[in-house]
């Protein structure tokens, strides 16, 4: 019993049960406790799992009817579970839209997309954000502009343009066209992060020597990663489901992408639900795999500005 007392008040506890107080050994420290969930906490969970649910209904709907066949679908509705999984019929989707040639090509532009946009927007809001050019705030005004023109507008422009030039229905004419219209958004979005750059860093290198390109990519560039990372899989993730432009702009088989040959799976008098379903399951899965790939440099890249 000695033992254990002479134990606990060398560790400034008491035999009890709590912590001494140093400079009153006979008073105790509360125990800190848990806080309780009130009905608040319990209501933020709520709301959030109807949330959740109601976001992943869709794609649930779609797992489920990808493998009915299309008697079991007249006859037990949407909701219902298969009777028979129909394992087949995503080989034969794949094999009626040609799924390999259309991935290829939203892969090929998609990727496209990004080098153009993220280079042409490092460029620019270097020039804008670090550079500090004449007519910044012009520049800023018509790089917004072209993020909130809706493509219905400039779809018939774009149309007679690439027809004078040579680049309709030809997929670097397509990449190039979203590319640059992407690196407006991210020319607007690095400026306003160069911006508020510290200038000791960039008055430092070039104490040292170090010329506007050396402090582009060896100053700049380094610390802007996690932004750049972001938006790599924005454009990326934007390119990909692209509608309009292709469906205006690359008419051939050999060069449509994943949406359009989605759409192809939809006639005006005719329609099979399994097969849509099976089809949009095929290309929700590149996304999937995508973000499952990238998700932890995407959530870097989005706290990488809460932390100093």
């Amino acid at each position: 019993m000695s033992t254990d007392t002479s134990t606990a008040a060398a560790a400034g506890t008491q035999p009890g049960g709590g912590t001494a107080v140093q400079g009153h050994p006979g008073r105790l420290k509360p125990r800190a406790s848990r806080p309780r969930r009130g009905p608040a906490s319990y209501a933020t969970v709520s709301a959030v799992a109807v949330f959740v649910l109601a976001f992943l209904a869709p794609f649930l709907i779609i797992l489920v009817n990808a493998f009915k066949t299309s008697a079991d679908y007249r006859s037990h509705g949407t909701l219902s579970l298969p009777s028979s999984w129909n394992w087949g019929i995503l080989q034969d989707v794949w094999q009626r839209v040609d799924f390999t040639q259309k991935l290829l090509n939203s892969v090929e532009t998609s990727l496209g997309v990004v080098v153009i946009a993220v280079v042409l927007a490092l460029f620019n809001g270097y020039a804008l954000g670090i550079g500090r050019i004449r007519w910044r705030t012009a520049f800023l005004v018509f790089f917004l502009g072209v993020n909130v023109l809706p493509q219905e507008g400039l779809v018939y422009p774009v149309y007679y343009l690439f027809k004078e030039l040579g680049l309709y229905d030809s997929k670097l004419g397509y990449t190039l066209l979203v590319g640059v219209t992407y690196s407006a958004f991210g020319t607007y979005l690095l400026s306003s992060v160069y911006a508020s750059f510290p200038r000791e860093l960039i008055e430092a290198a070039s104490l040292d020597g170090a010329g506007r390109w050396t402090i582009l990519w060896r100053v700049i560039l380094p610390m802007s990663w996690p932004t750049l990372s972001v938006m790599c899989i924005f454009f990326f993730v934007w390119s990909w489901n692209e509608f309009l432009y292709p469906l205006v702009l690359l008419i051939s088989n050999e060069n449509q992408t994943v949406p359009l040959g989605l759409a192809g799976m939809q006639g005006q008098y005719t329609s099979d639900p399994t097969a849509m379903s099976a089809a949009a399951l095929l290309g929700v899965i590149p996304m999937v795999v995508f973000f499952l790939l990238f998700q932890r440099s995407l959530t870097r890249g989005l706290t990488a500005g809460a932390v100093k």
